[in-house]
């Protein structure tokens, strides 16, 4: 059972997945679900990262909460307003006057 506050970050640290909140947003918006798939059965996790959501969803209820608000952000649709725009390349910068 983890032990740490019940937050996504926290969430994504357990998973070994990049927790800062670009990286977690990042993530949700290339890992895409359709409707009919559970999070549990997404290509994208390990057998390890299955287990955890197994553990955390049956076994405490305030981290079942975290993994649920995970699996909606997955079958959502994304929010790109929350998704900063890609910086301007050095050369792109340049020819700007």
């Amino acid at each position: 059972m983890i032990t740490a506050e019940p937050t996504m970050t926290n969430l994504f640290d357990q998973l070994g997945l990049d927790s800062s909140p670009e990286g977690i947003r990042q993530f949700i918006l290339s890992h895409r679900l359709e409707k009919n798939t559970l999070l549990v059965d997404a290509p994208f996790w390990t057998d390890a990262q299955r287990a955890l959501f197994s553990q955390q969803w049956h076994a405490d209820a305030t981290w079942a909460l975290v993994v649920d608000q995970l699996s909606e952000a997955l079958h959502s649709e994304p929010d790109l307003d929350a998704v900063p725009a890609p910086a301007a390349s050095e050369h792109e910068q340049e020819a700007r006057p």
